[in-house]
């Protein structure tokens, strides 16, 4: 849609020429031959830019821009007759954003317009990312992390380009949500997203899946079938589970990326569409290639902008939050009525490591709903929370002390019993009174590594066998 653009100037024939040297643009424009007639334009329109006359016959154009409000405030490009480094410096501070001296030249003219229009259209872009940022929401993606933040980033910088975007996570961390993120904050959001799961497909089905078939391909091919790659057709195939493909397929997968032509089961005709790839899988998908599972080929073609989703025990209070937005909906959806999570529910959530992540989550949220009466959630409707016996970025297991959580609520020291510390690095104790209390030396000691680690916490977890998230939870309980 053309912007809109204000014109105040009382030379009626100045305001003509201005309105002429736009027309190759393609802009609209109004004029107002006053400032009261601007500002009642103003009270009930909103436009993209205004081009301001300093002098005006009932008021001065200062007056007219320190009028104009904070909130949504057009951009202003000053013009005047009587230019001066005084005048351009107050103008800029009443919230111009340029300053053109009169006679002012046609191309000179529009290129102002149009870079005026450019910086507008940018603020707008970088208060709408801050804002989503802020709250904590990103399309139908939840959580204010700063892992989060940094995914919410790459999806933003991404969504706009062609590139394929490789998504890599455990199970249940939300992979297909961040995809549907990409296609909906790109130019193709009004065309097909397509999700194909590789791994819920029989092998000898898939290829029909990708790209359909004809009539009497095979035994069951009643009748002409369009595939997932021709239903994207100016949109996004999302391929879920790329890993799980077999091998011979990936070879007519590349040839498909490449080419962006592919043939139906039983065709020998050549089909073109226009296509965005999105993958995904919970495996490493490097370690594929040199098991031999996954063609390298493929992965350097597939694997050009990675976005890593990160667990949910990593993401500390983004749990909260998820889960207060999964009751409301799922309250709606079971038709039941939810308030709040009580204090206790909140902590118990966040002293729990979801092996499963948001999907694990979902259905604890669903249980705890179809299974209890009241609009105020607390710990003790919560069901039993199996062992999480997660992997940390050692690759090794951290396994929980008990194999389920009570309802009572466990400390952070009880949930997550620190390592027996060596006597090289405690106080030896000789009396009763060298003895400190536990958290004090579990503190001492996981700042130490924490110091020795350069302040890398992902990596003083790794060394010390723990999850980031129960050093951050620790960390924050020795601040209250």
């Amino acid at each position: 849609m053309p912007a809109n653009i204000l014109i105040v100037e009382d030379t009626e024939s100045l305001s003509l020429l201005y309105q002429s040297y736009l027309i190759p643009t393609g802009l609209n424009t109004f004029v107002a031959g006053t400032g009261q007639a601007a500002l009642d334009y103003l009270s009930n329109n909103q436009p993209d830019l205004i081009i301001l006359d300093i002098m005006l016959p009932d008021m001065s154009g200062m007056d007219i821009l320190a009028q104009l409000p904070n909130k949504n405030r057009p951009d202003v490009i000053v013009l005047t007759a009587h230019a001066s480094k005084e005048l351009a410096v107050e103008a800029i501070r009443h919230g111009a954003i340029d300053f053109l001296e009169k006679p002012i030249d046609a191309e000179r003219f529009r290129i102002t317009v149009n870079n005026g229009l450019k910086l507008k259209t940018l603020s707008k872009k970088v208060e709408e990312y801050q804002s989503t940022f802020e709250n904590g929401r990103f399309c139908q993606l939840i959580g204010k992390s700063a892992l989060m933040q940094n995914v919410y980033q790459i999806i933003s910088n991404a969504a706009s380009s062609k590139a394929t975007v490789f998504i890599t996570g455990e199970s249940g961390t939300g992979k297909e949500l961040c995809a549907k993120a990409v296609h909906e904050c790109s130019d193709r959001k009004q065309a097909p997203f397509v999700a194909l799961n590789c791994a819920a497909i029989p092998k000898d089905l898939i290829e029909s899946e990708i790209f359909g078939h004809v009539k009497g391909a095979f035994t069951g091919a009643t009748s002409n079938r369009e595939g997932a790659a021709g239903q994207a057709d100016g949109g996004t195939l999302f391929l879920d589970e790329l890993c799980e493909m077999d091998l011979g397929l990936q070879s007519k997968l590349l040839r498909f990326i490449q080419t962006g032509t592919f043939q139906k089961v039983g065709s020998e005709t050549l089909q073109s569409v226009n296509v965005r790839f999105v993958c995904a899988t919970n495996r490493d998908p490097w370690l594929e290639v040199q098991e031999g599972r996954f063609r390298e080929d493929l992965y350097y073609r597939l694997y050009v902008i990675p976005i890593q989703l990160p667990p949910l025990r990593d993401r500390g209070e983004d749990v909260v939050q998820i889960a207060d937005a999964m009751f409301a909906r799922i309250a709606k959806e079971e038709g039941k009525t939810f308030v709040k999570l009580t204090d206790n529910a909140k902590q118990k959530l966040l002293s729990y490591d979801w092996p499963g992540n948001v999907r694990q989550l979902e259905n604890m949220i669903r249980n705890t709903l179809v299974m209890n009466h009241s609009d105020i959630i607390d710990s003790n409707m919560f069901p039993a929370f199996p062992i999480s016996q997660n992997k940390n970025s050692s690759g090794s297991q951290e396994t929980e002390q008990t194999s389920y959580f009570s309802n009572k609520i466990i400390s952070p020291e009880q949930s997550d019993s620190f390592p027996a510390i060596s006597s090289e690095s405690a106080h030896p104790i000789k009396s009763h009174l060298d003895i400190r209390p536990m958290w004090i030396v579990e503190k001492e000691y996981i700042e130490q590594a924490i110091d020795i680690c350069g302040n890398n916490i992902p990596k003083a977890a790794a060394m010390l066998e723990l999850s980031p998230s129960t050093i951050y939870r620790k960390m924050k309980t020795w601040e209250e």
